[in-house]
């Protein structure tokens, strides 16, 4: 069922992203005009927003998608790109993961020696099932991870990478939705978070972080990390 409700809206999300992607070249130009005003980081990073320290995540023991534990041993010796959701969102979720499944290949040809994952983290465990994540975040890349836990877990978690999540409405209600974060975060191979891609915010446009803005960045991401 999953997977045709998947289906069905997939053509739409498609048609989103490839027209704000290909938007996006021109809004990086005059985002890099008004970068060069601000104070730049020494990566020569345009456009994701260091955090001012690298910010230890919290110990954590979730569940993956593939019914295994996921432990912050599980982020280091790799980059990972983490964004926070849930399988019943309408519109953020599923489009910032289909833009992340087309630039898949560019994202993860900028790595190094070490790769770059993309963590899905759901923080709606009592409707996200195993099953249905798997399902979930096998239909977008079959090379991502999802996982989730309870909340005790994951509000820790979530607050210590420098995001947020809340349930807007009672889950006594089949349909709740729930708030969260939009930002794409950066985790360093030390399992650390280091930044993030905020979303863009323009008229008629579903807010969310832009993945060219992520291909253009990673590479000097990567390149400051090891010089450190």
């Amino acid at each position: 069922m999953l997977v045709k409700v998947i289906i069905a809206v997939a053509f739409v999300i498609g048609l989103v992203v490839s027209y704000q992607m290909n938007k996006s070249s021109a809004s990086m130009t005059s985002h890099k005009a008004v970068s060069s005003l601000s104070e730049a980081h020494p990566s020569g990073t345009d456009f994701m927003q260091w955090y001012p320290i690298a910010r230890k995540i919290v110990d954590f023991t979730l569940t993956n998608h593939h019914n295994q534990a996921m432990t912050n041993a599980d982020l280091t010796g790799q980059w990972t790109l983490a964004f926070v959701g849930y399988t019943y969102c309408p519109d953020i979720c599923p489009t910032t993961l289909a833009a992340l499944n087309q630039a898949y290949p560019k994202i993860i040809a900028t790595a190094d020696q070490q790769p770059i994952k993309v963590w899905f983290l759901s923080v709606d465990p009592k409707r996200d099932t195993i099953e249905r994540l798997a399902e979930y975040v096998g239909f977008f890349n079959p090379e991502f991870i999802g996982a989730t836990a309870e909340h005790k877990q994951l509000y820790p978690l979530v607050r210590s990478m420098g995001m947020m999540y809340s349930m807007s409405q009672s889950t006594d209600d089949p349909n709740y939705l729930v708030d969260h974060s939009g930002s794409v975060v950066v985790i360093n191979p030390l399992g650390q978070v280091i930044g993030r891609f905020k979303p863009q915010h323009a008229p008629g446009q579903i807010a969310m972080s832009d993945t060219a803005q992520i291909i253009a960045d990673m590479p000097k991401v990567i390149a400051y990390g090891r010089a450190e």
